[in-house]
This record gives structure tokens, C-alpha cells and sequence, in this order.
């Protein structure tokens, strides 16, 4: 077997699994302002935005090749109610974003996060009716918030709320609006994880939502054969695409999915994912170039056609180099 291994010709000549600048979706965090940019503490190396800075970045993004950046929205505290209403306003943040990203960069994708956690005093992902997450009402809201995104521009729709017939809701919304060449894309397999901290310190949810969670919606880490269900569901209601998140710990969920169903299959390497691998990085306990790779590598050898990760800049100069 080591004949297969001695030389790197060979290895790279041998390798089953390969990782590209196509792979990669690169996730941005925008907030108010003008040239404003604020590290995320928690997200070593990551920042969050103004408008411009981020209409610069998605440049940079462009020129190495990258498909495609998902946009979130650190939305201020005084626009944050109960039932996210923010959400649905057609200048909001994220519209606003949207419009001067495409105006600059009509050849990069645009990815819209749809749910109303960044935009909800409570930091839940839906409307909240007496101590409950009310799945109808709350579908209602979210297809108005696709039809804003879209209008502005966003190329693919990604519904991550995780609330029952949303994907057939909104796919029904869209193209009642002639927009039914928007895509798409479901967080169909997205898991009650520990692993969204850091992400809900950026888009600033975290002191919002407390010490509560959102298990009666997100999935139970425990299930793999509730996550073919959910993604069956999913197709059926007119997904063009999956999601499985988080990433390295559902690797085996990738595999399931992108076997059984054979449709296009996306990973988040989440926050709590890029931390760990930062944070152990910056105290030389690791690689960081090494294991950057190793970890992208794992998505693609589970059989992820692409990766959200916060780190796709670098990954993509890497592969450059």
C-alpha cells in the first residue's frame, strides 16, 4: 500500500477526494455604518461589516474565484420586536446589502439566511404565541422575508428557521411573484447545536435568546434517520438544493443524504467549528494551514458539493499558492 504513498506526484495522482476554490461559500457578516468594521471576538479573525466594506470584500471574494457569499445581518437592538417585523422591510440591512453587492458583482451568487432570529427581541427563530414557537404564523412572515431578499437581488433563498412546510410555502410565494428563478436552498438537516455560539455573539442574538434554546424545532443531535425525512420533505416541497449543519460532527449525515437523495449537498463549518480550530491555532496547538485542509477535505470526502466556512478567503489563496 505505502507504493501509493511515496512520492506526491503519486499521492495527488491517487487521491479520491480533491478540494477547490468551487467548493467554497463564504459567510459575511453586515452591520450599520460607513467603513465601519468590528472584530468578532469570539470568531478570531472574523468581522463584522458596513455596506461598503462589504461591497469591497465580496471583491476580494470575486478575484479568487470564490462562487458565492451568504450575507447575515447584525441587525441594531432599537429594530429588534417580537414578531421580527424588521425582517420583512424591503431596506433593511440585508436588502440594502444585497442591492450594492449585486450592483458592483452581478457574476458572484448572493445567499440569503431566512429566519427571524437576527431581528427578534426573544432570539428565536419564529414568532413566539404564549411561551410557544407558532410554526403557520410564523411561515407567513418568513415568505414575505423571502420576497423582500429576492427583489433585492438574492440569487438563492436559504430558508434555516427549520419551521414545517416552509419550503413549499416560500417556493409558492416566490413564483407567484414571477420570481421562480430564485433558488432554493434548504437548511433541511440543521441541528440543536452547541456549536452557534460564536455566531449568535455576531449577529448579536446571543443576549437575546438567554438561557433558552430552540430544541422543539431544531433537530435532536441523537437523529440520522429524521434527517432523510426532513430532507425528503424538503425536495418534495421544491428545494434545489440541501443543507446539512453543523459540519464536521454531522459528517455522517452529509454522507446519508448526498447518498440516498443525490441532489446538490452543502456543510456549514460552523462557528463554534472555526473557533475551535482558530483558537487551538493561535496557541500553536495546531496547523493552521494543515488543519484548514484536512477539515475541508472531510466535507468532500463525505460528499459535500460545497462548504460555508468563514474561512474561504484564506482556503481559496492556499489553493492559489
Amino acid at each position: 500500500m505505502r507504493r501509493n504513498r511515496s512520492a506526491e506526484w503519486v499521492r495527488r495522482l491517487t487521491s479520491e477526494s480533491s478540494l477547490s476554490v468551487n467548493d467554497l461559500i463564504w459567510p459575511i457578516f453586515v452591520q450599520e455604518g460607513y467603513s465601519e468594521r468590528t472584530p468578532v471576538p469570539s470568531m478570531p479573525g472574523v468581522e463584522r461589516l458596513s455596506i461598503d466594506l462589504a461591497v469591497e470584500a465580496v471583491s476580494q471574494a470575486k478575484a479568487l474565484g470564490i462562487p458565492a457569499v451568504a450575507v447575515f445581518p447584525v441587525t441594531p437592538a432599537e429594530l429588534k420586536t417580537p414578531d421580527g417585523k424588521e425582517a420583512t422591510n424591503p431596506d433593511n440591512l440585508v436588502c440594502r446589502t444585497v442591492r450594492a453587492i449585486k450592483e458592483r458583482h452581478d457574476d458572484i451568487g448572493v445567499i440569503c439566511d431566512v429566519a427571524l432570529d437576527p431581528y427578534t427581541t426573544h432570539g428565536q427563530d419564529g414568532i413566539v404565541r404564549n411561551g410557544k414557537i407558532v410554526n403557520d404564523e410564523t411561515v407567513e412572515v418568513l415568505c414575505q422575508q423571502a420576497f423582500v431578499q429576492a427583489r433585492a437581488g438574492c440569487d438563492i433563498i436559504a430558508p434555516s428557521d427549520m419551521m414545517d412546510g416552509r419550503i413549499g410555502a416560500i417556493r409558492t410565494a416566490l413564483d407567484a411573484e414571477s420570481l421562480q428563478d430564485v433558488s432554493l436552498l434548504a437548511y433541511s438537516a440543521k441541528y440543536a447545536s452547541a456549536f452557534y455560539g460564536p455566531f449568535r455573539d455576531a449577529v448579536g442574538s446571543a443576549q437575546n435568546l438567554g438561557t433558552a434554546d430552540k430544541r422543539t424545532y431544531q433537530m435532536n443531535p441523537a437523529n440520522t434517520d429524521e434527517a432523510l425525512r426532513e430532507v425528503e420533505l424538503d425536495i418534495a416541497e421544491g428545494a434545489d438544493m440541501v443543507m446539512v449543519k453543523p459540519g464536521m460532527p454531522y459528517l455522517d449525515i452529509v454522507r446519508r443524504v448526498k447518498e440516498a437523495f443525490g441532489v446538490p449537498t452543502f456543510a456549514y463549518q460552523v462557528s463554534g467549528e472555526y473557533a475551535m480550530l482558530r483558537g487551538a491555532a493561535e496557541q500553536d496547538w495546531l496547523d493552521w494551514d494543515e488543519v484548514l485542509f484536512e477539515s475541508m477535505v472531510s466535507f468532500k470526502r463525505a460528499g459535500a458539493d460545497g462548504v460555508f466556512t468563514y474561512a474561504a478567503l484564506e482556503i481559496a489563496k492556499l489553493l492559489r499558492a
